[in-house]
């Protein structure tokens, strides 16, 4: 069974006084367990839509969407919640982590949400922080360390509770080419030693050709 699954999907906005706006028309897709796939275009083209619709961050307008086995449009908001807390990660283009708690803390987060006991959610972020070239910054601020630092911490959040699925939306936009290039090849090295399942947008060719299939859009469509 896929682990994403995209049938039809059309996004509408709509505003008074305006035109609507199609973002997405009649996407389709399918995104298997282990694979690191992108969706690359150019800006406008709909790639962040559909990340947030996959995420359940937003609701398409019409067509069907399925995350590990479960239809999104058939959930209430608390089974969507519970559904982005348990079985999808999240990366962030700003990173988006809490200034006033560490990094440890950060990472954390989610396994308290999930009522993880304290001492095992501190011994399972310290040994991913091992692994991700973070073992000294346990106990840093975010503001306090590097931008690429800081999107490693977020990674370190995506991957804690062994999503079903990681969501990036445009990672390295905001990092220099290398340390991009060093986030790239550290979720890539991550999806084959863990089989996390990564989705990723981006327009940047250094990211794409790290992709093992890159979906193309223009105009909320799939043209490749």
């Amino acid at each position: 069974m896929p682990v994403v699954e995209v049938s039809n999907v059309t996004r509408t906005y709509e505003e008074k006084g305006m035109p609507p706006a199609q973002a997405l028309r009649g996407v389709s897709l399918q995104v298997e367990k282990g694979e690191f796939m992108a969706l690359a275009g150019p800006s406008g083209s709909g790639k962040t839509t559909l990340l947030n619709i996959i995420g359940g961050i937003d609701a398409a307008t019409a067509g069907q969407v399925k995350v590990d086995g479960r239809e999104l449009s058939a959930m209430s908001r608390n089974e969507l919640a519970d559904l982005r807390r348990d079985r999808i990660g999240f990366i962030f283009q700003a990173y988006n982590l809490v200034p006033v708690l560490t990094a440890a803390e950060n990472a954390e987060y989610v396994l308290q949400l999930k009522g993880v006991p304290a001492a095992e959610r501190r011994a399972k972020v310290q040994a991913l922080f091992e692994r991700i070239g973070l073992g000294k910054y346990l106990d840093s601020r975010p503001l306090k360390m590097s931008g690429g630092q800081q999107q490693r911490v977020a990674v370190a959040r995506a991957i804690v509770s062994e999503p079903a699925v990681v969501l990036a939306d445009e990672p390295t936009a905001n990092l220099d080419q290398k340390t991009g290039a060093e986030l790239m090849d550290l979720m890539h090295e991550l999806n084959k030693e863990r089989g996390i399942t990564f989705i990723f947008s981006s327009h940047d060719p250094m990211v794409l050709s790290r992709a093992e299939r890159v979906v193309r859009l223009v105009d909320g469509q799939i043209v490749q």
